[in-house]
């Protein structure tokens, strides 16, 4: 469902991403894990047409998202870093928003938005501003925008930081809900949202893909089958010991 072919993106001097390639097939939850300033956000936001690249291209459905972005688009859901909405709205005529922007028109916007709202758990602040909301409501709304229109894609960029623990189980549960029948990319720096919720996991560090495997499979690479170590080792080195 989504292929992302050699993208790089300079930013002055700075190489920020360079030649990432990957696929993520239905079913696939993928975690695109690595430390802060690695790559991640930029290579979501190239992946989701936000950013333009500059080399190399993402295909989503099989559309480019260079050439032919308003259908790769259809295919995609994207939630965004720190949940971006308009906050004078309430809930409800956010996601009614959302809907019409969507192409859902009278009674099928109106049914898409309490669908929405009833699967992320949204009902009971339906009609309050989203300003007055908690973090984790806010990202939960956010959330509910990138899957309304039920896209095959879904991209999610750190999507349970700064959570308490209760918001991110449900947040992990929401993404579990849905996996097999979406191919799901979510970037993280948290390993234990890797193990979590991922069926696989890619590690970038300096803008480059260093490992890409199963979360068993990477644990497998060090002696002491953690996670944590082995991220250290691609991310930092042994010198950190």
């Amino acid at each position: 469902m989504l292929e992302v072919r050699n993208l790089e993106k300079w930013f002055g001097p700075i190489h920020a991403v360079r030649s990432v390639s990957f696929q993520c097939a239905k079913g696939e939850v993928l975690g695109f894990l690595g430390p802060n300033g690695a790559g991640k956000s930029t290579t979501m936001r190239m992946i989701t047409g936000f950013l333009p690249p500059s080399d190399g291209t993402a295909l989503l459905g099989g559309y480019d998202i260079r050439e032919a972005p308003v259908e790769a688009k259809r295919r995609l859901g994207y939630l965004p870093e720190n949940a971006p909405a308009y906050e004078d709205m309430t809930v409800e005529e956010f996601l009614l928003f959302i809907a019409e922007m969507r192409g859902f028109r009278g009674r099928r916007a109106r049914e898409r938005a309490g669908e929405t709202m009833k699967r992320c758990f949204l009902d009971k602040v339906r009609h309050q501003p989203i300003e007055t909301l908690s973090k984790g409501y806010k990202q939960r709304v956010c959330f509910a925008q990138a899957v309304l229109h039920d896209p095959p894609i879904l991209i999610m960029d750190e999507p349970t930081d700064g959570l308490d623990p209760n918001q991110k189980r449900t947040v992990r549960q929401m993404i579990r809900d849905m996996a097999a029948e979406k191919a799901i990319v979510l970037s993280t720096h948290i390993l234990e949202e890797v193990e979590a919720v991922c069926t696989r996991a890619i590690i970038i560090h300096e803008g480059r893909i260093v490992a890409d495997g199963t979360p068993e499979a990477l644990k497998a690479r060090h002696p002491s089958g953690r996670l944590d170590e082995v991220f250290r080792i691609l991310t930092v080195g042994d010198e950190a010991q």
